[in-house]
């Protein structure tokens, strides 16, 4: 296939639309069912380059969960734990331990749940039926990866009354090393982003303190590759291999760790007893669930455990929950990693990392003040390393 014609482009009105080889070559993807359009092919490319990248740099297969060319979370398959299971809504998943794919999306789609609320998915490795279970029940858009099993693509093609969009992408693809866009009917050229990430770049550990263990390591490398296709200005918090907070498109920097910040927490705060243990009304979906938890985690929006509230969602009335009762949980948590695409430019940012349990930070370096930065991590107790190259994306 050379050419693919699009129903419209980013909005119904931007029409016509394509997507093809700019040197007349095949496009190296199938499209196995639906019709995915223009933001989902731009979520598609840039989410498998992220698998991509992040399977050679860990040696572990992996997954995404993507909305508006951003990641939602991205993670490597390593077996959840019985409170995570519950909280990203998995725990009913036969088979799921059997499956280092399936536990790796359960962690990218679990982490930010409402955000991913429609997403579009890539997996580095050729998608299983017990991935498929987990895809089947949620609202996503599409899929893409280098291969199904026959079985997983039978349910999958179920999906959206059997509209939708599994995309096969030719894992041996290679593109140019040049890459063109346009912006106002102006050409822009640049060479792409070939940098690679991997150990080798978290060695210059500017800190007192130079303990970097081999999982801080690895969770240090996810969020810098999940960095490099996030929209910047971008931060990333990662835990137990996975991203647990993504902070992306932001103009200020401690805006971006805020961000990311809050996500985190909540991704923490979805495994606490008090949490996993809401009475529910069995006939609250998943999605209402979603809503309801992070109202009642952050205090925003509806009072769901109001007196005249909680009779919609639970059995019986949950009781207050407090900042105070929040930040000691949190004040539990440590040894998170967190990459920022470019240097801190105060040390407020290092003061809000702290709150989320952070003990492990990637970044560019470079700032004018790097020395205050240094020394706030010092003061914390921190591993700092300086990566020396900036991941912006745009």
């Amino acid at each position: 296939m050379e050419r693919f014609e699009l129903k419209y482009g980013c909005n119904p009105n931007q029409k016509p639309a394509e997507i093809y080889m700019e040197n007349g070559a095949q496009l190296p993807i199938e499209i196995l069912n639906g019709r995915p359009g223009y933001i989902n092919f731009l979520d598609a490319f840039n989410s498998w380059q992220l698998v991509k990248e992040l399977k050679e740099a860990t040696g572990k297969c992996c997954a995404t969960s993507f909305k508006h060319v951003s990641p939602t979370s991205a993670a490597v398959g390593n077996k959840l734990s019985d409170k995570l299971k519950k909280a990203v809504f998995a725990d009913d998943i036969e088979g799921l331990d059997d499956s280092p794919l399936a536990c790796a999306y359960a962690r990218a789609r679990g982490t930010d749940r409402m955000s991913s609320f429609g997403d579009f998915i890539a997996l580095s490795d050729v998608c299983d039926l017990t991935t498929a279970k987990i895809i089947k029940r949620e609202v996503s858009d599409g899929i893409i990866a280098p291969g199904y099993t026959d079985e997983a693509l039978e349910l999958l093609k179920s999906k959206r009354k059997g509209g939708y969009n599994i995309i096969k992408i030719d894992a041996n693809y290679v593109p140019e090393v040049q890459e063109k866009k346009q912006v106002f009917g102006v050409t822009f050229e640049q060479g792409r982003n070939n940098f690679v990430i991997n150990n080798e770049l978290l060695n210059n550990i500017v800190t007192e303190n130079k303990d970097l263990t081999d999982e801080a390591r690895t969770n240090l490398i996810i969020s810098l590759i999940t960095l490099k296709y996030t929209q910047s200005n971008s931060v990333c918090f990662a835990a137990d291999g996975q991203a647990i907070g993504v902070g992306a498109g932001q103009q200020s920097r401690v805006h971006c760790t805020r961000l990311a910040g809050n996500k985190a927490d909540n991704w923490n705060l979805r495994q606490w007893d008090r949490i996993l243990e809401l009475p529910f009304l069995d006939s609250i979906g998943r999605p209402d669930r979603d809503n309801v938890i992070d109202q009642y985690i952050t205090g925003e929006g509806e009072d769901v455990a109001a007196d005249s509230n909680w009779q919609q969602y639970f059995t019986k009335q949950p009781a207050p929950l407090t900042k105070e009762e929040k930040q000691a949980y949190l004040d539990t948590i440590k040894g998170v990693a967190l990459g920022s695409d470019a240097f801190f430019p105060f040390s407020d940012n290092i003061d809000r990392a702290k709150k989320s349990g952070v003990t492990y930070i990637a970044e560019p370096g470079g700032s004018v003040r790097d020395d205050l930065v240094i020394n706030k991590c010092n003061e914390y107790g921190m591993v700092m390393c300086f990566t020396g190259m900036r991941l912006f994306h745009h």
